[in-house]
């Protein structure tokens, strides 16, 4: 364990994270009724819903502002009526993914790093999602096909970085995660693990005591790179389970996407950084939004988006201010804007 002494997450509460995750929020009548908000006020897309359905856990919900249609959570989860409209230049694959996933589970982009899709689903669907259209059906894997894909990783010596995304990693169950992280670590050239996942945010409750004793005795440093757009989705639990992950050595970064709407302005900016700062994450990137057929109403212009990091730049230290990056297809590494 790497700091044995540390006290662990508390999980005596009445709600436990698999509670949650089996409650969530998936009608949008029923999300309307939640937030008190007019009927009228935004009808949901009904193709967009039956496409994407809407799924919530409820600790997210509570974050919104009862009544209000322009709350910058609930337009990250709304099945909005804007999303059916077709947009030249938005596809369904923007990274060209599937040129990188000829094995199973397993994506390969970069030199040194493999990317397994641990989960195939998420605690809460983000309508702007780049996956939002990925083909989980034929990267859910067997125990005995998850085995051949880690086998293909030891034979490449030249690897150092697993980074477990999906769907949600953390939407597995311990058992599963134990598992995976136990052949990982047998993997002797391997020296990082990075976990890609929102759940932390959206269900804090997910960091349990049993996850962060797995975490602390992972061989593999480990990363945990943690999604949130704006600072009303950091509430005091999320800090709390933040702060233990921290004094277990546990590295914390936060990737974010640029929405109109939720965070295209520098107070938002601005806050989110330094929430994020009370809860023991540095800003990480801020992600140019994927063109992504059904999101060209979150879509920030880079221009746009260059200017509000300027902004930022001379309002915050230096590591407050993520690095502006887009993905673009076939290059080496992500682009870096600003």
């Amino acid at each position: 364990m790497k700091n044995p002494a540390l006290k662990l997450i508390d999980t005596d509460a009445a709600e436990k994270w698999q509670q949650i995750l089996a409650d969530l929020i998936t009608d949008p009548k029923d999300l309307v009724e939640f937030l008190a908000l007019d009927p009228a006020g935004r009808p949901p897309g009904l193709k967009a819903q039956q496409d994407f359905p809407l799924r919530v856990p409820r600790p997210f919900a509570e974050r919104m502002e009862k009544g209000n249609w322009q709350d910058p959570l609930l337009r990250q989860v709304w099945p909005d009526r804007e999303e059916e409209q077709a947009h030249p230049g938005l596809v369904t694959d923007p990274l060209a993914e599937a040129g990188f996933n000829q094995q199973p589970g397993l994506i390969r982009k970069y030199r040194g790093r493999a990317l397994l899709m641990a989960a195939p689903h998420c605690a809460i669907h983000c309508r702007y999602c780049f996956r939002r259209h990925f083909d989980y059906q034929a990267n859910t894997l067997s125990r005995a096909q998850w085995q051949q894909s880690i086998d293909s990783l030891r034979q490449d010596l030249q690897l150092r970085e697993v980074i477990l995304s999906g769907g949600d990693p953390l939407a597995n169950s311990d058992a599963q995660l134990a598992w995976l992280l136990e052949q990982l670590a047998s993997i002797p050239q391997l020296t990082t693990l990075r976990i890609h996942s929102r759940l932390p945010v959206v269900i804090p409750q997910r960091m349990s005591r049993e996850l962060l004793a797995m975490l602390s005795n992972c061989r593999l440093q480990t990363v945990l790179v943690i999604h949130s757009n704006h600072s009303q989705e950091l509430d005091a639990r999320c800090q709390e389970s933040f702060a233990e992950l921290a004094a277990n050595g546990i590295t914390m970064l936060n990737q974010a996407v640029i929405l109109k709407g939720v965070n295209d302005n520098v107070p938002a900016l601005k806050a989110l950084s330094e929430r994020l700062l009370q809860c023991h994450v540095l800003p990480y990137y801020l992600h140019l939004p994927d063109q992504v057929a059904g999101t060209r109403h979150f879509l920030v212009d880079a221009d746009e988006a260059r200017a509000l990091i300027a902004a930022l730049r001379s309002q915050l230290p230096g590591y407050l201010v993520p690095r502006l990056v887009q993905e673009i297809p076939g290059e080496q590494s992500k682009t870096l804007l600003a």
